[in-house]
């Protein structure tokens, strides 16, 4: 009786654990193989250059061949030259890294970071010929990528003049180049304008 039962008690469980093994590898194929390839495939069709990684070529156009790209619309670019709009500040590796993504995790009261804010809205005032309490708070701040590759409107306004007299434009032709690269709220609700340092100054490269 006893071994009767044993063998039982063995016979459910190995039909236990084959179901359990033909579920676990159905659903490997359907959620690791099958899904992600079809979300692959959707998105090379209806989405391209997104799926891509968001390159820009040197004029400033969309494409999906990495040999022609000089960016991606999506991570910020050391712009350091004077009739280039600058990017925010990162604490991504040196700066705009990939491979180092992330904040300084410093808190906001912490000295070290109120000192280099304060460093950095000096600085700033001193470059772009303001005053230092009209320099945006994302003119001395990282963001939480430190790869962000826009910049808000009052921070690209403060810019206008330097990069307009570095290139020998009007300032009214420089203001118009940002409003084109101004971009607004998702849905109009969500987020804040902004503008993408990477296609502005480029745009301007291709235009002056």
């Amino acid at each position: 009786m006893a071994t009767t039962t044993v063998a039982s008690d063995l016979a459910t469980l190995t039909r236990h654990s084959l179901a359990g093994l033909r579920m676990l590898l159905v659903f490997t194929l359907v959620t690791g193989l099958a899904y992600p390839l079809a979300m692959t495939a959707v998105g090379q069709v209806a989405f391209p250059w997104q799926a891509n990684g968001s390159l820009v070529r040197s004029d400033g156009a969309h494409t999906t061949e990495r040999s022609d790209a000089v960016g991606s619309a999506l991570v910020a670019q050391g712009f350091t030259g004077p009739e280039y709009f600058h990017p925010r500040p990162s604490a991504a590796g040196d700066g705009y890294d990939t491979l180092a993504s992330g904040g300084s995790n410093l808190g906001p009261l912490n000295p070290d970071l109120v000192a280099t804010i304060e460093e950095r809205k000096d600085a700033m005032a001193a470059l772009e010929g303001v005053d230092p309490a009209d320099v945006p708070a994302d003119a001395v701040t990282a963001s939480g990528s430190g790869l962000d590759p826009h910049i808000s409107p009052a921070y690209a306004a403060i810019q206008v003049a330097r990069v307009a007299e570095a290139r020998g434009l009007s300032v009214a032709d420089v203001e118009q180049a940002v409003a084109e690269h101004t971009a607004g709220r998702g849905l109009g609700v969500l987020g804040d304008p902004r503008v993408n340092v990477l296609e502005l100054n480029l745009a301007l490269d291709d235009a002056n």
